[in-house]
């Protein structure tokens, strides 16, 4: 076994016996993380689903790559801001439904490498956690991808897979032709990418869970990517937002609770909006430059915060990078505000505590 990931010091003598143990008990003290929604959507400040909603066509869509410069992503920031911000782990789009990655990868050729940013934002931000001892969770679009030819379509997927394009996107298998396992092996090389190129990583976080639950979700073979994950890194813990097929490690659900809690778990949501502004501008992870000045308050994250506490979940709060990549300014103020009331008054517990296997 290679040395302690520097998340996990203080965890060492629990880490040599059982690396999946110690994780788990230093995530249920985490409490509190970062989430980046960061990609090509960003560009166009409309919602990252924008390419979906819009039905913006593949090969449109995929230019957007010669204007992703990412000139004002700073991983130093970032990790160094979430520290002050009293957050103990950050996460970020390695690929989200648009199949735009953040990393390099043989897989496509949509990738952060082939654009003018010419850099590998996860593996800086994978450094800078390293530097900081900040844990490194790496979300992956799993259920959803609008790009490759072979991922879950309209007709087999209940018709919200993929865009409803008119006429049909002609890049997509369909019929005979598609192969939903030359998508899973896709997606297996790329999480072997994530997790032999950077180091140690806290956590796996999946997305799309309603692709898999719409049809046959054994079809997806998710258990043997976990065991595959588990096998590359042994501390790494595995979500599949509210849960799969059960045998995740932690449960992250949007918003709100679930109805128990069973295992560690975390409530994801994000800055974007303020509740005052939900029915005007709608709820967005991506950039959204319809919500300048709408974001979220310090009392509402505080607020958050605690009713995460007390129900004995983390809190994973998103914040949408600028299209340059720089940590929105509103956001920025108002999560150091925050921090600075956690250093004076400690987190807002209010009884509940995650539980841990």
């Amino acid at each position: 076994m290679g040395p302690v990931p520097s998340y996990l010091r203080g965890y060492e003598d629990l880490y040599r016996e059982n690396p999946r143990a110690a994780a788990l008990t230093w995530f249920a003290a985490a409490r509190y993380g970062l989430f980046l929604h960061f990609g090509l959507y960003s560009l166009l400040g409309r919602h990252e689903w924008v390419q979906f909603r819009e039905r913006i066509p593949v090969a449109e869509y995929a230019k957007l790559m010669n204007r992703f410069r990412a000139e004002r992503f700073d991983a130093e920031y970032i990790v160094s801001f979430a520290a002050d911000c009293g957050m103990r782990y950050v996460n970020i789009t390695t690929r989200h439904h648009d199949s735009f990655c953040l990393f390099e990868t043989a897989e496509t050729p949509l990738h952060v490498g082939n654009s003018p940013a010419g850099r590998d934002l996860v593996g800086e931000l994978a450094a800078a956690c390293a530097r900081h001892g900040i844990g490194l969770f790496l979300y992956y679009s799993h259920g959803r991808d609008w790009r490759h030819p072979h991922a879950p379509n309209n007709d087999a997927w209940g018709g919200s897979a993929r865009p409803a394009y008119d006429p049909p996107e002609p890049s997509y298998a369909t019929g005979t032709e598609h192969d939903l396992d030359r998508y899973l092996a896709f997606m297996d090389r790329q999480v072997t990418e994530l997790l032999t190129r950077y180091g140690p990583v806290a956590g796996i976080w999946l997305d799309g869970i309603a692709v898999p639950q719409s049809g046959d979700a054994a079809r997806f073979r998710c258990q043997e990517l976990y065991d595959r994950i588990h096998a590359l890194q042994p501390q790494v813990l595995v979500s599949y937002k509210q849960g799969l097929l059960g045998t995740e490690d932690f449960v992250t659900p949007e918003h709100r609770p679930l109805s128990s809690l069973n295992k560690p778990g975390e409530i994801c949501t994000t800055m974007i909006p303020s509740a005052r502004h939900r029915s005007e501008v709608g709820v967005s992870w991506g950039h959204l430059a319809a919500a300048r000045g709408k974001h979220k308050t310090a009392n509402e994250v505080w607020e958050t915060l605690g009713a995460a506490r007390r129900n004995g979940y983390n809190l994973l709060l998103n914040t949408a990078p600028l299209p340059d990549g720089a940590i929105d300014p509103e956001d920025d103020a108002v999560l150091r505000e925050v921090g600075a009331r956690l250093r004076r008054e400690g987190f807002p517990e209010g009884g509940g505590t995650a539980p841990t296997r």
